[in-house]
């Protein structure tokens, strides 16, 4: 199961007490004291695992909790520090306050770590606080309390490429074809439920990351359909795909209609996705006609600034046609 969002509480541990405590040995009488400090509270720390790619893991445990730290004894013996508590999360993790909405980290790479709440300080023991004056000190410092904090976690995949289109356009379809990624594909629409990822080898030696987002709809950067929970996984791609169903073009009037559709939903979600490098493809070229495929070269269509036309392919997933060419582009936007 795909989670790409999870609200959960942690708390760090409170540090241990101070020890009131005095020497006791035969001959001496009024030892000096040799209370301890208390030992200082676990850290609650998020650590980024390239293994895992979803949140699921934060529906089934919400609360977090470091270990505290041992009180002072006596002997001038410090307690134990507690435990701190590592929180495992995928590569492209956004930590907020849950009550602010702050973003306080931004994790994305393999290993990196993040201490979201500190343990808190041990107490100080009786010894600290001899003087010249006060040999005796009978009182000692009581640990910090940990902090406690309500976290949202975002996730928000990290890929080069993203592929945007309506349902049934054909994403998953290429998906399969020019990576390893083995997504759901079947002839109705919103057979993709979740993000899907696919490592695409290029070259000899060359990879990079392509993002299959599930279908758009109309209306979709307000709420429709499942476009507004997963356009945010298109947000740290390099270049966007927008795929058009060519078996669709000889019927519409207005021959530029789905791109239309989907730049708007993009823009309406957020305008800065279109500053990216785009390229348009028509998908099921296969199932044209020779005199069809001519009719497409005709289609032409306009960047964000309305004079430069967007690069456009015309591929097919299952014939194969220009899906060498489609990889070539790709590497050109991305790099």
């Amino acid at each position: 199961m795909f989670i790409d969002s999870a609200r959960i509480s942690v708390k760090s541990g409170d540090g241990g007490n101070g020890c009131i405590s005095f020497r006791r040995e035969k001959y001496v009488p009024k030892g000096g004291p040799n209370g301890g400090d208390g030992g200082k509270g676990g850290n609650v720390i998020f650590k980024v695992y390239s293994s895992l790619a979803t949140l699921i893991d934060f529906r089934y445990k919400r609360n977090y909790k470091a270990q505290n730290g041992k009180h002072g004894m006596g002997g001038d013996k410090t307690g134990k520090n507690g435990e701190d508590i590592i929180i495992k999360v995928p590569c492209g993790s956004i930590i907020k306050d849950a009550n602010t909405g702050y973003i306080i980290a931004d994790l994305t790479t393999d290993g990196e770590e993040f201490i979201a709440a500190k343990g808190g300080k041990g107490g100080k023991g009786n010894a600290r606080f001899a003087t010249s004056t006060n040999q005796t000190p009978r009182y000692a410092e009581d640990g910090q309390k940990g902090e406690e904090i309500e976290i949202d976690i975002e996730l928000k995949l990290l890929a080069d490429v993203g592929l945007v289109g309506f349902p049934n356009a054909g994403k998953s379809t290429l998906i399969s074809k020019i990576s390893a990624a083995k997504p759901k594909i079947a002839d109705y629409p919103f057979t993709t439920l979740v993000p899907n990822l696919g490592i695409v080898r290029y070259k000899d030696f060359q990879s990079f990351v392509v993002a299959d987002i599930p279908g758009l709809i109309e209306g979709a950067h307000l709420g429709k359909g499942l476009g507004i929970k997963f356009l945010k996984h298109i947000e740290r791609t390099k270049a966007l795909v927008f795929l058009i169903d060519a078996t669709l073009i000889p019927y519409k009037e207005n021959k530029t209609e789905d791109f239309d559709i989907l730049y708007s939903e993009l823009k309406g979600y957020d305008e800065k996705l279109l500053n990216k490098p785009i390229l348009v493809c028509f998908t099921k070229v296969d199932a044209l006609t020779e005199k069809q495929k001519k009719e497409l070269s005709k289609v032409k269509f306009g960047s964000k600034k309305g004079s430069n036309k967007l690069p456009v392919l015309k591929i097919s997933s299952i014939s194969g046609e220009n899906l060498k060419q489609l990889l070539d582009e790709l590497w050109m936007l991305i790099n």
